[in-house]
């Protein structure tokens, strides 16, 4: 048994519905949005390359990084060592290869924790009214240690460790994500929507899911990048002063630090481990500041 179409009463066949465009693929509007939007292309890329360079060390042409050889101690770049040699005769090129994956490491872990702790507490201190003097008075007491002072202070109580130090920097940039967060909030929940939500009856958490978390996410990506830069540079700081990663660990911060008695005589020690820490966070700046201009719909509106 076959099945027919249904005939018109007027005996006259509809025509068929036009078929939709298809609109453009995904690889072409993110082609589009990254022309649009140039820092987010470069700040991206480098990023994306540094990542690379951490991942892929070994296979780089480098030699075990904490490999000490004395008699050929401070040599100069040339073909043999690339990027010379420190005090102890490392090769200082493998050590800034493999260091990229400490700051990478450092600055992803922190703008990834403490973006959830800021997040969850600018939440609260927010939406909560009763809660919000109390908790911001504690932050505003919070921030006003300076950062780095406060990352000092946590890694003397702890000893030398990656963990330890990132656990250490995200205490100490928490405030920032949190003040942030709450001044986010506070403009949400005046909105129409959300008092319409509070008039059906809905319950704090769902509305703070349903309604106020998704709008937070376009803020909160552009604060992690210029945390994750922060954090990069907090941890080389407290290398290069002796309170961060043990001297052992290839970091940028421990090759400058190792280099600066030599810095005069021999300054490729510290050029090299400073050249590729700034290259790094300027990409995460570049990027951080072409996420704020892209989602920020004013600008938006002009483009």
């Amino acid at each position: 048994m076959t099945l027919q179409h249904p005939i018109p009463a007027n005996g006259i066949a509809a025509p068929a519905a036009p078929a939709k465009p298809a609109g453009p693929g995904k690889l072409v509007r993110f082609g589009r949005y990254l022309r649009r939007h140039p820092s987010v292309a470069i700040g991206g890329g480098l990023l994306v390359l540094m990542a690379l360079i951490g991942l892929f060390a070994p296979l780089l042409g480098t030699v075990d990084p904490t490999a000490i050889s004395p008699s050929r101690r401070t040599r100069v770049p040339s073909e043999l060592y690339w990027f010379g040699t420190d005090m102890l005769g490392r090769d200082i090129y493998s050590r800034v290869i493999y260091g990229a994956r400490v700051s990478l490491l450092v600055g992803f872990s922190v703008a990834i924790l403490a973006s959830v702790a800021g997040l969850a507490i600018g939440l609260f201190a927010g939406f909560m009214r009763w809660a919000d003097g109390i908790v911001m008075r504690i932050i505003d007491g919070w921030m006003s240690i300076p950062p780095i002072l406060l990352a000092i202070a946590l890694m003397a109580l702890t000893r030398g460790s990656i963990g330890n130090v990132i656990l250490a920097i995200t205490v100490a940039e928490i405030p920032r994500v949190a003040r942030l967060v709450r001044g986010v909030v506070l403009s949400l929940r005046e909105q129409p929507y959300v008092e319409a939500a509070v008039a059906n009856g809905a319950r704090a958490p769902r509305i703070i899911i349903k309604h106020i978390l998704p709008n937070t996410f376009a803020p909160m990506s552009v604060q992690a990048t210029y945390i994750c830069a922060s954090a990069m540079i907090v941890e080389a700081i407290l290398s290069f002063i002796g309170a961060g990663v043990p001297p052992s660990t290839p970091s940028w911060g421990n090759i400058m630090a190792e280099g600066r008695a030599l810095w005069q005589v021999r300054p490729h020690i510290i050029l090299f481990p400073a050249v590729f820490l700034s290259i790094t966070v300027l990409a995460v700046n570049m990027l951080g500041d072409g996420l704020r201009d892209s989602l920020d719909p004013r600008i938006a509106k002009r483009l």
